[in-house]
């Protein structure tokens, strides 16, 4: 007798423990793109538990669009969404808080078909380029801030621009409908999988202009109701994250588990993809990249203007979540 309710005893004291340590774990609400790149490393971090073992408990919402995730951020549906620290910046000169965690340093490249006579910049002008991001796209932006620098060029009046969906955009190359394609990393890395010549990244374009850091563009933006709310919250989960890419830089193993959420239709796109999404991982962030930042977003203002960073005439303070460095 006296085993059985030493038995139930331990029972009960192991599921208190339990539900005591659940109270005590942090909800973090994110918002994502249903299909975008961020789930994977967000379904590592999920699936080794990496939250827990930080004291958080990470729930993922899916959205159909970028519009739709800022949305719920500023309504307090999420606690965070993956967006660009131009956006956190300009919320923070309208005064509202959100603060920015860096995710990756890939943006994007220019894209042509392999037998293509643009083998740079200067080569543009005439020609059809399909822009994927809209007139203020930033990679957009830098590409006509260096074409005026280094070449003297208006791309934005010497070429025919054809804003549209990523997918689109490849399609329409494939078919030889436009001449080239400004796109985002993971849709130049299938282009490049299926025979594409990539012409020049967005990152080289940066250090063309005389950033000296690569800047992670995107990232984690997080209100700042939680992460004051969430003493410490804010940097625990980005441990958690940096453990999450550390298995997906090392582990070929873990990417065949995550393989179906690439979609990848061949081993070549697959490849690609895994290879341009290791090479997005920050290396490093603090005061140094910040500085750059800083630099970047002059050029940015100087091209995009009023439109992309509202009246804000650099980086406003808080933009850049402080316990956040590595």
């Amino acid at each position: 007798m006296f085993k059985i309710f030493h038995i139930i005893g331990l029972a009960v004291v192991i599921s208190l423990s339990a539900v005591s340590a659940k109270a005590e774990s942090v909800n973090l609400k994110l918002g994502v793109l249903k299909f975008g790149t961020v789930n994977w490393e967000l379904n590592v971090l999920k699936h080794h538990k990496l939250d827990t073992k930080h004291g958080l408990d990470v729930q993922v919402s899916g959205f159909a669009g970028k519009q739709a995730s800022s949305v719920a951020l500023q309504g307090g549906a999420v606690d965070s969404i993956v967006t660009d620290w131009l956006w956190t910046s300009r919320q923070r000169t309208e005064g509202k808080g959100f603060t920015f965690i860096p995710y990756s340093v890939s943006v994007g490249a220019l894209m042509v078909n392999a037998d293509s006579p643009i083998h740079s910049i200067k080569d543009l002008p005439g020609r059809k380029l399909g822009i994927a991001g809209g007139p203020l796209d930033k990679s957009w932006l830098l590409m006509r801030a260096l074409a005026s620098e280094k070449h003297g060029l208006k791309l934005d009046k010497s070429v025919e621009k054809v804003f549209g969906a990523p997918p689109l955009l490849s399609q329409q190359l494939e078919d030889g409908k436009v001449d080239a394609v400004l796109t985002f990393w993971h849709f130049a890395a299938k282009l490049e999988a299926k025979g594409m010549r990539r012409v020049v990244d967005i990152g080289q374009i940066a250090s063309d202009l005389g950033i000296a850091a690569q800047v992670p563009q995107i990232g984690y933006v997080f209100n700042d109701n939680w992460v004051s709310s969430h003493p410490g919250a804010l940097k625990k989960f980005n441990t958690a994250l940096l453990e999450a890419k550390a298995i997906l830089g090392k582990s070929d193993q873990e990417w065949e588990r995550i393989r179906p959420l690439t979609k990848a239709k061949d081993d070549a796109t697959f490849a690609a993809l895994k290879k341009g999404y290791r090479a997005g991982i920050p290396s490093s962030w603090g005061g140094h990249e910040r500085k750059e930042a800083a630099k970047l977003f002059s050029i940015l203002a100087k091209i995009g203007g009023a439109k992309l960073v509202g009246p804000g005439k650099k980086i406003e303070k808080g933009t850049f979540a402080e316990s956040v460095t590595y």
